[in-house]
């Protein structure tokens, strides 16, 4: 029976060389020396008999034959990582550690309910909570560095619930400019004002979302601080309703009277990484999270 000239973890420095940028960047992310990192590439090249990787500025790329090889390889390596942890999760029963990435839609009180749930179920299981804005969590996913993950967007090769939404109102204070006309508002109004955004914490291909108009656009990272300069009346911005419900009952931000898009909705989707080697502690909180969030669903076992 043949046995493969090539290894996983070539093809994972490989990955990493791509993604880092360079051979010192894969070597600090794999905590190995660079050596080691150039001599698995060099030995995989060999192996092989193509080339993989060429120069492009003070970055490494892949060639057009590696683009493609690489492309093949990481379902395998995915393939071993959630055999790795199946094992793990056949070994010790309940998980030492969960790791659960929340988009920041997400609203706090039922999140804290679901762990406090969790947290009296498996008490000796850590939790590692990854609080991310717009494609961050999905890259979180992709990455492998979480067990479960509240998305905005399920990304390709997973599956999704969606299990609670969230709508965003465009609010500015009683005092700003753009509610002193009295009249319906339009894109044209708009413009000329500062809006606040959230800056997309992903970095594999970050988005935007929402109307975008406004040239004295600011981007913050965190949702509080886009709510602290609205409430502060220095920008206006389309928010999370739950995030500002006590500040428009007391009426101290205002809806924007606008004729078109003055809300939108979100949904919010629970994934798990790997359905067949999730454990018992990962599913009880994906249980927790179907039951506190939105309206209460039906486990499906995962």
């Amino acid at each position: 029976m043949p046995i493969p000239r090539t290894t996983l973890e070539q093809w994972q420095v490989l990955q990493a060389i791509v993604e880092c940028g360079g051979f010192t960047q894969a070597a600090a992310a794999l905590h190995r020396s660079q050596s080691a990192i150039s001599y698995a590439v060099a030995r995989l090249q060999a192996q092989l008999g193509v080339d993989l990787l060429v120069p492009d500025g003070r970055r490494m790329v892949l060639t057009p034959a590696g683009e493609a090889l690489l492309r093949d390889a990481r379902p395998l390596l995915d393939t071993a990582f959630r055999l790795e942890r199946r094992a793990r999760a056949l070994q010790r029963g309940w998980e030492p550690e969960v790791r659960l990435a929340v988009d920041g839609l997400c609203r706090t009180a039922p999140l804290l309910a679901a762990l406090a749930a969790f947290a009296a179920q498996c008490p000796a299981t850590r939790l590692q909570l990854h609080e991310e804005v717009l494609s961050g969590a999905e890259d979180a996913l992709l990455r492998g560095e979480v067990d479960l993950a509240l998305v905005t967007r399920v990304p390709p090769g997973f599956l999704g619930d969606a299990i609670t939404e969230a709508e965003f109102v465009a609010v500015a204070t009683p005092g700003h400019p753009l509610h002193q006309s009295g009249e319906a508002l339009t894109a044209a109004d708009l413009e000329g004002c500062t809006q606040v955004v959230v800056r997309d914490s992903g970095a594999r291909q970050p988005r935007d979302e929402g109307w975008l108009g406004s040239a004295r656009r600011w981007t913050v990272s965190h949702p509080d601080t886009a709510l602290a300069l609205v409430s502060a009346g220095l920008a206006f911005s389309w928010l999370p309703r739950h995030a500002i419900q006590e500040q428009l009952d007391a009426g101290k931000l205002l809806p924007l009277p606008l004729s078109r898009g003055a809300r939108y909705r979100r949904a919010l989707y629970l994934v798990v990484a790997d359905e067949t080697g999730t454990g018992p502690a990962a599913r009880a909180l994906a249980d927790a999270l179907r039951i506190h969030l939105g309206d209460p669903v039906p486990s499906t076992g995962i």
